[in-house]
């Protein structure tokens, strides 16, 4: 994957103005991470203040995007595989909590294209750059998509570090579980010297080792 970056393409135009159902459910999952998981939150002075921010999180569990979007101390975009817009209620939900579709099984150049417009207009942006749920809780191999949107929006990157989200909502389990959480911001992770005026695989590769290795930092010895 490589591409012209291009100065003009569109920006999610306006003020970087949170939904009103995001807002109320970050409230209610702060407040409920708090009191059934014990939650504890570091680092969250190291998300950049304004500006295009891309959050890149290891996933091990569906709790994973509610966790880091009410972790952040700034409204967060969420990519949800585009199954989940078909479920009836849950789809309309997530549609209004700042989430948008991405089409799992390659490159969804739709949802890539779409989350650098959110970044070059300020927002902040989650992806989880394995592609997909850790079935152990150990990290997977990174995708380098993450690595394109960060490079072609040239937004600064942010790695978020959780422990316990497997605990918390196991795999096919509809019930969430009382078990101790921790989220770790980390600082940005330096990619200035990769960025040019076309993303070429190289830079990809190496933006994405650097991404992996953040993330594994903020992680237990167990998960990396």
């Amino acid at each position: 994957m490589s591409a012209e970056v291009d100065p003009k393409a569109k920006t999610e135009t306006g003020p970087p103005r949170a939904a009103p159902l995001f807002l109320l459910g970050r409230f209610l999952f702060r407040i409920f991470f708090c009191l059934v998981n014990r939650w504890e939150v570091t680092g969250r002075e190291l998300v950049p203040k304004s500006g295009g921010v891309l959050l890149i999180a290891n996933h091990s569990s569906y709790a994973d995007p509610p966790i880091v979007g009410a972790a952040c101390p700034r409204p967060v975009h969420f990519m949800a595989k585009a199954e989940l817009f078909r479920i009836p209620v849950l789809g309309w939900l997530i549609s209004r909590t700042h989430a948008f579709p991405v089409k799992r099984g390659g490159a969804d150049m739709s949802a890539l294209r779409r989350g650098i417009r959110l970044l070059k207009g300020g927002r902040v942006l989650l992806i989880f750059p394995e592609g997909t749920r850790s079935p152990d809780g150990r990290m997977l191999p990174l995708e380098t998509g993450a690595a394109f949107v960060a490079l072609s929006a040239a937004a600064q990157v942010v790695p978020v570090g959780t422990d316990g989200a497997d605990r918390v909502l196991p795999p096919g389990s509809p019930v969430v579980r009382p078990a101790k959480l921790r989220v770790r911001f980390g600082p940005p992770v330096p990619l200035k010297d990769l960025r040019g005026e076309r993303v070429t695989r190289e830079a990809m590769q190496a933006a994405t080792e650097r991404m992996g290795a953040a993330l594994r930092e903020l992680l237990p010895e167990a998960r990396r």
